[in-house]
Protein backbone atom coordinates (compact mmCIF):
# COMPACT_ATOMS: atom_id res chain seq x y z
CA UNK A 1 0.00 0.00 0.00
CA UNK A 2 1.32 3.44 -0.92
CA UNK A 3 0.76 5.85 1.92
CA UNK A 4 1.44 9.86 2.15
CA UNK A 5 1.80 12.35 4.43
CA UNK A 6 -0.88 14.93 4.08
CA UNK A 7 -1.83 18.79 5.15
CA UNK A 8 -4.46 18.12 7.55
CA UNK A 9 -5.54 18.95 11.35
CA UNK A 10 -7.12 15.33 11.29
CA UNK A 11 -5.77 13.42 9.36
CA UNK A 12 -1.95 11.95 9.56
CA UNK A 13 -1.84 9.60 6.44
CA UNK A 14 -4.04 8.29 2.75
CA UNK A 15 -2.68 5.10 1.88
CA UNK A 16 -4.31 3.18 -1.00
CA UNK A 17 -4.18 -0.40 -2.39
CA UNK A 18 -4.97 0.08 -5.91
CA UNK A 19 -5.93 -3.09 -6.35
CA UNK A 20 -7.95 -3.46 -4.15
CA UNK A 21 -9.41 -0.90 -3.87
CA UNK A 22 -8.62 0.10 -0.52
CA UNK A 23 -8.33 3.41 1.01
CA UNK A 24 -6.61 3.60 4.28
CA UNK A 25 -7.11 7.18 6.33
CA UNK A 26 -4.45 6.92 9.75
CA UNK A 27 -5.66 9.92 11.88
CA UNK A 28 -3.36 11.88 14.30
CA UNK A 29 -4.62 10.41 17.15
CA UNK A 30 -3.16 6.89 16.20
CA UNK A 31 -6.74 5.24 14.50
CA UNK A 32 -6.73 3.53 11.24
CA UNK A 33 -9.44 3.07 8.91
CA UNK A 34 -9.93 0.82 5.88
CA UNK A 35 -12.88 2.47 3.21
CA UNK A 36 -13.72 -0.10 0.98
CA UNK A 37 -14.22 -0.14 -2.57
CA UNK A 38 -13.44 3.17 -3.38
CA UNK A 39 -12.18 4.15 -7.13
CA UNK A 40 -8.54 5.96 -7.40
CA UNK A 41 -10.00 9.06 -8.44
CA UNK A 42 -12.11 9.52 -5.66
CA UNK A 43 -8.72 9.36 -3.74
CA UNK A 44 -6.83 11.70 -6.22
CA UNK A 45 -10.11 14.07 -5.17
CA UNK A 46 -9.49 13.44 -1.41
CA UNK A 47 -5.28 13.81 -1.95
CA UNK A 48 -6.41 17.85 -4.09
CA UNK A 49 -8.81 18.66 -1.73
CA UNK A 50 -8.18 22.42 0.24
CA UNK A 51 -9.86 20.17 3.31
CA UNK A 52 -9.07 16.50 3.56
CA UNK A 53 -11.11 16.30 6.86
CA UNK A 54 -14.50 17.78 4.67
CA UNK A 55 -13.92 15.55 1.98
CA UNK A 56 -13.44 12.52 3.44
CA UNK A 57 -16.90 13.07 5.93
CA UNK A 58 -18.98 14.34 2.83
CA UNK A 59 -17.91 12.62 0.06
CA UNK A 60 -16.00 9.15 1.51
CA UNK A 61 -17.94 8.11 4.26
CA UNK A 62 -21.25 8.08 3.51
CA UNK A 63 -20.49 6.12 0.00
CA UNK A 64 -18.16 3.57 1.04
CA UNK A 65 -18.21 0.94 3.69
CA UNK A 66 -15.14 0.73 5.76
CA UNK A 67 -13.53 -1.13 9.04
CA UNK A 68 -11.79 -0.20 12.02
CA UNK A 69 -8.48 -1.94 11.76
CA UNK A 70 -6.74 -0.26 15.09
CA UNK A 71 -4.29 2.24 15.92
CA UNK A 72 -0.89 3.48 14.65
CA UNK A 73 1.99 5.04 16.28
CA UNK A 74 4.93 6.69 15.36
Amino acid sequence: MKRARVESSHIATVGYDEEQQILEIVFRDGRVYHYLEVPPERVLSLLRAESKGRFLNSDIKPNFAYRAVGRRWG
